[in-house]
C-alpha cells in the first residue's frame, strides 16, 4: 500500500546558468509545470509529474532531473543488505553479450541481489487483470508519469484507476518478503518518474533509491568496471511468462495474456501523452467498458529519458522483442500475496489549479497585450500556451508573464523602432527600386524642405540621385559621402544602401552644415593668422637690416672721426716740437 509524503527534493529543476528564455520546455511540458520569472524557467513541483519531456526537449540542457548515485554508494557502504532491480528495457541499451555480463557488473557495484524487475511485472499484469473495473473503464498504472497525471489534472478518473502498484514497487515487496524486511532495494531504469514515485514510497513497497541507466553507466566509469572484462552470469530471479515484453506498448496485456488480437475493441495500449490525453478526454464522456494500458513515453520505456539518446528507438525496440523471444519467462504456478501488490490511488489537484478567474480578469490580461477582441488571439502557441487565453490564466496564476507575448513584444519592437525613426535628427528617406519616395522621417522633411505630398515621386526631384543609383545597378553596396546641397543652404553627411531583401534603398542624413561652415572659419582665421605672422615676420627681418645697415655706417663714421683726432694730435705736437727749437726733445727726454 503506498502512502503519499512529501518529496525529499524536486526531482526535476532547471540550472538556471544555462536556461536561454527559449519556452522550448514550456512548450513541450504536457501539464505546463514550468513557472516563467524575469525568463527564467523553473520547475514548479507541485504541477510537475516529473516525466522528463523538458530535459529531453531543452536544446540547452538547462532542464535536469536530480542524481542520486551518491545515495546509492552510501546504502552498499553501510553495511546493509541491499538489492538491486533492473528495468526490463534493459535489453534495449545494451547488447546481447554485455547483458549477459551484466549481473556480473552489478553484483562487482556491491549488490547482494540481482534480478530483474519483469518478475514484479508479471504479477503486475495478473493482479491487474484480475482487479478491473466490471461496469468501467479500467486503466494500468505500471506507468508512475500517467498515475502523476491522473492525479493532478484528471481527477475525475482516479477512480478508473486500478488498485495495483507499479512493477518497480510490486518488485520491492517480492524482495523483502524472500531477504526480510530490512533489505534495501535501489531501481534501475530509464524513467525519471520512478524517482518521485519512490519519494513517495514506504512499507514493504519502499525504494531506496532510483538510479536511471544514465547514471549506472556513470557508476561503472567512476569505479572503472568494463563489461568486456566480466563473465558471464544469470540474475538471481527468473520474470514469469512472458513479463520481459512489459516495457512496450501492449506488453501488460500480453503478460496477462488477454487481448491476443490487436484490433480487439475492449483493450487500448496507448503510449506517448498525445494520444493519451485524447483517450482520456474521451474515456470522461462515455462509461465504456475498456481494458487500458498507457505507457507515458512514445514507443514505452525504451524512450525513457534517463536512458542513452543516440539510440534509434526502433531499435531499441527490436532489441526488447527479441530478448524476450529469446529468454522466455518460467512457469509462475502461484500469486503473490494482493496486500504486497495492492496500491490506492487519490485525486491530487496541484494549489490553486481549481481556482476560476473572471472573464473580467482574463480580458485585463488579454487587453495588455493589444487583444482586445477575439479577433485579436492568434492562439499562435508562440509563448508555450495552446491559447491566448490559457496563456492569460497563467499570467493570473503566477506562472506566465505578460511579455511572453512573442507578436506582442513584436509589435512593442516595431512601434519603438519606428518611434526611433519618427525622432531621429538624421533625414532619413526610403526609397523603391525606381528610386520612387516611400517614406521620408520629419527630419528629412525639414533638411529638403519638402511634405507627405511627393511621396511616390522620383528621388531627382529633390537631390541629386546619382549616388542611389550607384547602389541600386550593383556598382557599390554603400556610399557614404559629404554632399553640398546648395538648393537648401545644407551640408549633409550622407549614407546610402539597399535592403535586398525588400528591394528599398535607404538614405541616411546627417546635417553637419554648422559645423562644416566653423569649420571653413576656422580655416579663414588659421589662414589670417599665418598671413599676419608671415607679414610680421618679414617687417622684422627688414628692420633688423635697416638696424644694422645704420649700425655699420655709424661706426664707420666714428672709426673715421677717431682717426681724424688722432690725426689732429699728432700734428698739434710735431708743431710745438719744431717752435721749442732743437734739442728739445733729448732734454725732455731725460
Amino acid at each position: 500500500m503506498t502512502v503519499k509524503k512529501p518529496s525529499k527534493s524536486p526531482v526535476v529543476f532547471t540550472n538556471k546558468a544555462q536556461c536561454r528564455d527559449c519556452y522550448r520546455c514550456l512548450r513541450q511540458c504536457p501539464v505546463k509545470a514550468i513557472r516563467m520569472d524575469n525568463g527564467q524557467a523553473s520547475v514548479d513541483p507541485d504541477r510537475c509529474i516529473a516525466c522528463g519531456t523538458c530535459i529531453r526537449e531543452c536544446p540547452q540542457g538547462a532542464k535536469q532531473y536530480r542524481n542520486d548515485l551518491e545515495q546509492a554508494i552510501r546504502l552498499i557502504e553501510s553495511g546493509n543488505r541491499v538489492a538491486v532491480s533492473i528495468a526490463p528495457s534493459f535489453a534495449s541499451f545494451y547488447s546481447d553479450w554485455q547483458r549477459r555480463r551484466l549481473p556480473s557488473a552489478l553484483r562487482k557495484l556491491g549488490f547482494a541481489h540481482v534480478a530483474e524487475t519483469a518478475i514484479g511485472a508479471y504479477h503486475v499484469a495478473e493482479e491487474s487483470l484480475r482487479c478491473q473495473h466490471k461496469d468501467a473503464a479500467s486503466i494500468c498504472t505500471a506507468c508512475p508519469a500517467v498515475v502523476s497525471f491522473v492525479e493532478k489534472y484528471v481527477p475525475a478518473l482516479v477512480e478508473n484507476l486500478i488498485a495495483v502498484a507499479s512493477p518497480m514497487l510490486a518488485h520491492a515487496a517480492i524482495i523483502r518478503q524472500k531477504l526480510g524486511v530490512d533489505c534495501k532495494v535501489v531501481f534501475i531504469g530509464p524513467c525519471i518518474a520512478k524517482k518521485s514515485e519512490a519519494d513517495n514510497s514506504s512499507g514493504m513497497q519502499k525504494i531506496d533509491c532510483v538510479l536511471t541507466f544514465n547514471e549506472l553507466d556513470e557508476w561503472f566509469e567512476r569505479e572503472n568496471i568494463q563489461l568486456d572484462r566480466l563473465e558471464d552470469s544469470r540474475f538471481d530471479d527468473e520474470p514469469g511468462g512472458e513479463a520481459r515484453f512489459f516495457p512496450l506498448p501492449g506488453g501488460l496485456t500480453r503478460t496477462a495474456k488477454i487481448g491476443s488480437d490487436s484490433l480487439a475493441a475492449s483493450i487500448i495500449a496507448v503510449s506517448g501523452f498525445s494520444e493519451i490525453h485524447k483517450l482520456f478526454e474521451n474515456l470522461k464522456k462515455n462509461g465504456e467498458n475498456l481494458f487500458v494500458e498507457p505507457l507515458f513515453c512514445a514507443q514505452g520505456c525504451v524512450n525513457g529519458p534517463g536512458a542513452p539518446k543516440e539510440r534509434n528507438l526502433f531499435d531499441s525496440r527490436h532489441q526488447v522483442i527479441n530478448y524476450a523471444d529469446k529468454n522466455p519467462g518460467s512457469q509462475i504456478t502461484s500469486a503473490e500475496p494482493a496486500d504486497l501488490i495492492a496500491a490506492s490511488y487519490k485525486a491530487d489537484p496541484p494549489e490553486g489549479s481549481q481556482i476560476d478567474f473572471s472573464a473580467e480578469d482574463i480580458q485585463k490580461v488579454l487587453s495588455a497585450t493589444g487583444k482586445n477582441s477575439p479577433t485579436d488571439e492568434l492562439n499562435c502557441g508562440a509563448c508555450g500556451y495552446d491559447t491566448c487565453r490559457d496563456k492569460a490564466i497563467a499570467v493570473l496564476r503566477g506562472f506566465a508573464e505578460t511579455e511572453m507575448c512573442i507578436p506582442y513584444m513584436r509589435r512593442l519592437a516595431e512601434q519603438r523602432t519606428d518611434r526611433i525613426i519618427e525622432t531621429s535628427p538624421n533625414g532619413i528617406v526610403m526609397l523603391d527600386d525606381r528610386l520612387n519616395i516611400i517614406s521620408m522621417n520629419p527630419a528629412f522633411k525639414k533638411m529638403f524642405l519638402c511634405s507627405e505630398a511627393i511621396l511616390g515621386r522620383h528621388i531627382s526631384y529633390l537631390i541629386d540621385p546619382e549616388p542611389f543609383e550607384t547602389v541600386v545597378t550593383g556598382k557599390k553596396k554603400l556610399v557614404e559621402e559629404i554632399v553640398k546641397h546648395s538648393r537648401y543652404n545644407l551640408i549633409a553627411h550622407q549614407i546610402i544602401y539597399q535592403l535586398e531583401a525588400e528591394k528599398q534603398l535607404v538614405g541616411i542624413f546627417v546635417n553637419i552644415t554648422s559645423s562644416r561652415q566653423s569649420m571653413e572659419e576656422l580655416e579663414r582665421l588659421k589662414y589670417s593668422t599665418v598671413q599676419q605672422a608671415r607679414e610680421m615676420l618679414e617687417h622684422q627681418v627688414k628692420m633688423a637690416q635697416e638696424l644694422a645697415k645704420y649700425l655699420g655706417e655709424s661706426t664707420a663714421r666714428g672709426e673715421s672721426i677717431i682717426e681724424n683726432l688722432l690725426k689732429l694730435a699728432e700734428d698739434e705736437e710735431d708743431t710745438e716740437n719744431r717752435r721749442k727749437g732743437p734739442g728739445w726733445d733729448i732734454f725732455t727726454s731725460k
